[in-house]
């Protein structure tokens, strides 16, 4: 499938169908601003509406479909939650199966055989080499996602956003966040 996308982008290249800046502009947006976005705003929903989350917790498919996110991707999606006593994270043993709808295109380390093998292998210390350090009594829990079954991670809210509303909310959760090899940005962290 590599050969064929590189071909393919080949011929449009020299076609001038395409440019290069376009295209990396293009990747860039659907990589970091687009889907993780969406995520970011059902996280958000979550973390200040209860019934939302108690609805996204028993039933991601549907409740993020009432936010306008989903398609094939998105299909029979399972939220999971963090707590200050598990951790939860996401891989893809076989291949790279992602809920592009709320997280845009999946990383290329989410796609690398190390992350597949070793975050099932060694979360913990996957985990570490993201940044996220844990007490060593948090439980880490690690979900294979399958071309059916796609999962979202609810990081936990930080500290000191009692009185935010979801747009800054969202601000402070990033796509990593969502796939559990990281956490929510805390708020002194958005001025940097």
């Amino acid at each position: 499938m590599q050969l064929r996308v590189r071909a393919l982008e080949s011929i449009l290249l020299e076609k001038r169908y395409i440019e290069p800046a376009a295209l990396d502009e293009l990747i860039e947006t659907y990589e970091k601003k687009i889907g993780p976005r969406n995520g970011a705003r059902v996280v958000a929903k979550a973390w200040v509406d209860p019934a939302f989350r108690k609805w996204l917790l028993a039933d991601g498919t549907a409740a993020i479909g009432s936010l306008g996110y989903g398609g094939r991707s998105g299909n029979h999606l399972v939220a999971l939650e963090n707590t200050p006593s598990v951790h939860n994270i996401v891989v893809c043993t076989l291949c790279s199966c992602y809920p592009w709808a709320v997280l845009g295109l999946p990383p290329l380390w989410y796609k690398s055989a190390p992350y597949r093998s070793r975050t099932v292998a060694e979360p913990r210390s996957v985990l570490h080499e993201f940044g996220v350090a844990l007490p060593d009594d948090t439980e880490i829990r690690v979900w294979d996602s399958t071309a059916e079954l796609r999962y979202l991670v609810i990081p936990m809210r930080p500290e000191g956003t009692d009185n935010w509303n979801e747009e800054q909310l969202a601000e402070l959760v990033t796509r990593d966040s969502m796939i559990g090899t990281g956490v929510a940005k805390r708020p002194q962290e958005l001025s940097k």
